[in-house]
């Protein structure tokens, strides 16, 4: 009862801060709702204990009772990627495939090292001193992008399909990479009696990841072929449903990566499945009803984000280093992306070649937007002496990237268009 109450006030309030903003704010859904309960947030800190100490004492309990990182993490994450490759046209990921893997790869493990390196040197000039485990683990968490921010915007801004393609495709399959090295690296970090030779490393993240493709692959073939036999909308949608609730359960069991199977999964019922699966009328109600699963699901999770701002212990304290961050992060993020595009111009003799411009490249850089996952990711750690400043760097970092990347990577991919 306690789980149906607090998800009843969230979709409340979501769709009470969807409205204002759709009505005076007019910003992207997700940004807009979320800008708005930062504003709630800030009000009741700063009124809440003096007009209406009750009510704020019951809101501040609720939101602190409210597990982010096990409801992200283990049921909207799966559910928002499931919806989001989905949607993915697989013949525009195969063109862009080589580019696509290194930079999910390649270029998040990059820019981990980068910015636990940068960190890990420049904190200790501002009397902060952070072991560099830790800061190796800031690196892994903060580096996945936001996919679902990144298309609801480019979306919003009418960003050609080719553009959108090649940096929700990166998008999608980074989180699915982040999270297994960060299950890693926290392990490293917080157990003693884990061995860190190179063997151990490798397997942990071969399970992992290997085994979440080909589980998501298992599950997608598996769900495509039964809705073959049938062609019934109502029957298909609740077979989604089971491959994303029941594929995670499997994905603990055996201990692979949840968000990999259901990014995979999501790619071949979104194209092998509606080809041989559906008819138009399923394709239809399929489509629809995972948009607006995927809309609901990004109202509450950006409402939340929103209100986490309540739970910060005193963001004033890490404001400087959170503004330090958001550089070290940037500069990471630009490394790891131009580094890998060089290698493609090195090798391009060979036939190994880009699928991205200068013009694609600046987008990808920019529209690289930081957001819930960090967040769960931060808030799954258990409980020390760091996790408190890393929280509030991280919020700092994740605020700025939706709001001010968020809100002009539109612009800047309409800017870059225009020029080619």
């Amino acid at each position: 009862m306690e789980l149906y109450y607090t998800f009843s006030i969230l979709i409340v309030l979501a769709s009470f801060f969807a409205y204002l903003n759709l009505r005076f704010l007019k910003l992207p859904g997700t940004i807009g709702i979320m800008i708005i309960a930062m504003l709630v947030s800030v009000g009741i800190r700063l009124l809440g204990d003096s007009y209406f100490p009750a009510t704020t004492k019951h809101f501040f309990d609720l939101i602190k009772e409210f597990d982010f990182n096990e409801i992200l993490m283990g049921a909207m994450l799966n559910f928002l990627l499931f919806a989001g490759a989905l949607h993915v046209n697989m013949s525009d990921l195969k063109e862009q495939k080589v580019s696509i893997m290194i930079y999910s790869t390649v270029s998040v493990v990059l820019s981990a090292l980068i910015i636990s390196v940068l960190l890990f040197y420049i904190a200790p000039l501002f009397r902060i001193n952070i072991p560099y485990l830790f800061c190796l683990v800031f690196g892994t968490l903060i580096s996945p992008t936001d996919p679902i921010v990144v298309l609801g915007v480019l979306k919003q801004a009418k960003v050609p399909k080719r553009i959108e393609t090649k940096i929700v495709g990166e998008s999608l399959f980074n989180d699915g990479v982040a999270v297994v090295m960060f299950a890693v690296v926290l392990k490293m970090a917080t157990d003693p009696a884990f061995d860190m030779s190179f063997g151990s490393i490798a397997w942990l993240f071969a399970k992992e990841g290997i085994g979440g493709l080909l589980l998501g692959a298992v599950l997608g073939f598996s769900a495509s072929n039964v809705m073959k036999k049938i062609d019934d909308y109502k029957v298909s949608v609740l077979i989604t449903l089971s491959i994303v609730m029941g594929g995670f359960l499997i994905a603990q069991s055996l201990h692979v990566s949840s968000p990999l199977a259901m990014v995979v999964a999501g790619l071949i019922i979104g194209n092998y499945g509606k080809k041989v699966a559906m008819s138009e009328i399923t394709k239809d109600y399929l489509g629809k009803f995972w948009e607006l699963i995927d809309e609901i699901l990004n109202a509450v999770l950006f409402l939340f984000i929103g209100f986490e701002l309540l739970l910060l212990p005193d963001l004033n304290k890490q404001l400087f280093t959170g503004f330090i961050a958001i550089f070290i992060v940037l500069f990471a993020r630009i490394f790891s992306i131009v580094l890998p595009w060089k290698f493609f111009d090195i090798f391009k003799f060979f036939g190994i070649k880009s699928a991205y411009n200068k013009g694609s490249l600046m987008v990808l850089v920019w529209g690289g937007i930081r957001g819930g996952v960090s967040i769960a990711l931060v808030l799954s750690m258990p409980e020390g002496e760091y996790k408190n400043l890393l929280l509030e760097v991280t919020y700092i970092v994740v605020l700025f990237s939706i709001v001010v990347q968020g809100l002009t990577v539109g612009k800047l991919a309409k800017r870059v268009l225009e020029k080619e």
